[in-house]
């Protein structure tokens, strides 16, 4: 009587025993290249997701998927796939709870963005995020200028925390409006409060030219000292 499958075929696609260490190995090897692409591509590309998280799911999802599409991939292989990431996430994670540098290397840690209405430059460079998409995560919150904004963090989940000053304590800051930002100029026209572009440091100034005492950048933006309206 014949068989109705071939077994063989079906477990191991005629795969000798020993391909089951060349899986593990292969595993391994991508698990570590999708954790490594991710961490390079920084927290606004995962964002909702932790980057370890988001390692897991692809991995799963790819072990599952070929082995039902592709006939040239064994079930095995593809189980002991899913048993080798299990045991790199275990793994990970015990380390994640050992180790604090290794855990801030895997989840990335909370960075300070803004800090008293200006920017914290060494923290914004750190981090993949433009200015012009972190002034649209600002506008999304109903914020027109940094003199509202007391501290701003970015999360290990990539999302912005924004907390404000009270109205009293507003003051003057670089305004993050589109058509107020575009008026930035290295030429002041009148003395007034002016914010710089790049880091958002805000000072009374003279007619004429002038340089950021923070950020030694020379183009500026007229101020504005709105309150928020929530």
């Amino acid at each position: 009587m014949n068989q109705i499958f071939e077994w063989n075929r079906v477990f191991f696609n005629s795969l000798p025993e020993s391909f089951l260490l060349e899986v593990i190995f292969r595993s391994t090897v991508m698990f570590t290249i999708l954790l490594l692409t991710l961490k390079l591509a920084g927290k606004r590309g995962v964002k909702q997701l932790s980057i370890f998280e988001t390692v897991i799911i692809i991995a799963l999802g790819s072990a599952a998927g070929d082995p039902m599409f592709y006939e040239d991939v064994g079930i095995i292989p593809a189980a002991i796939v899913f048993t080798t990431i299990i045991i790199l996430y275990r793994t990970v994670t015990w380390l994640t709870g050992k180790s604090k540098k290794f855990e801030e290397f895997i989840e990335g840690k909370t960075e300070c963005l803004i800090n008293d209405g200006k920017f914290s430059i060494t923290s914004f460079k750190k981090e993949s995020l433009a200015q012009d998409e972190f002034f649209a995560e600002l506008r999304i919150k109903s914020i027109e200028h940094l003199g509202q904004v007391k501290h701003a963090f970015i999360e290990t989940s990539g999302e912005i925390s924004v907390f404000y000053y009270e109205d009293k304590d507003v003051g003057y800051g670089l305004p993050i409006l589109p058509l107020l930002f575009e008026k930035k100029n290295k030429i002041i026209p009148e003395d007034g409060v002016y914010s710089c572009s790049f880091c958002g440091n805000t000072e009374k100034l003279k007619k004429g030219t002038s340089t950021c005492k923070d950020c030694h950048k020379d183009q500026w933006v007229p101020s504005i000292n709105t309150k928020r309206i929530t």
